[in-house]
This record gives C-alpha cells, sequence and structure tokens, in this order.
C-alpha cells in the first residue's frame, strides 16, 4: 500500500466510526484524537480494525506511534507494503 491509500484507509475507519467526523481542517501532524473528538474506545476501535482487515497485530506500547495522521501512515507503511 502506499502513504495515500494508508491515509485513505485511516480515514474511512474513522468515518465508520464516527459519521460525523469532519476531515475538512485535518491537521496531518496534529493529534487525531484531539481534532476529531475521539476517545479511547474510538482509538481501540481503530487498531480493532486494522487488526481485523489487515492482520495487524499493534502492541500497546506502540499505540502512541498512531497518534497522529501522518504518524500512522509512517508506522503502517512498513507493516503494509505488501498488501
Amino acid at each position: 500500500m502506499t502513504s495515500d491509500e494508508i491515509k485513505d484507509v485511516i480515514l474511512e475507519i474513522i468515518e465508520d466510526i464516527d459519521e460525523e467526523a469532519d476531515f475538512s481542517a485535518l491537521d496531518a501532524d496534529a493529534p487525531l484524537r484531539d481534532q476529531l473528538d475521539l476517545d479511547s474506545m474510538d482509538f481501540l476501535d481503530i487498531v480493532m480494525e486494522l487488526r481485523k482487515r489487515y492482520k495487524l497485530q499493534i502492541p500497546e506500547d506502540e499505540y502512541p506511534q498512531l497518534a497522529t495522521l501522518s504518524s500512522c501512515v509512517t508506522y503502517l507503511e512498513p507493516k503494509l507494503k505488501d498488501v
């Protein structure tokens, strides 16, 4: 997957969790939880959906690497390169 495809997947998952999510002013380098008012359960839903779709095991101590859209792409790109 390319970085743009990964970005689209993350936004699609977030939209599935929160249909009212507004991405118009999304800053790729700012925490997603703060910008989109995601709580810890929403964040876990994102992790679970990545596990379900791509069989990814994301250790809890690596969750901070998924804080921003940019860091999500950076973290997931090597894991999803062959998808």
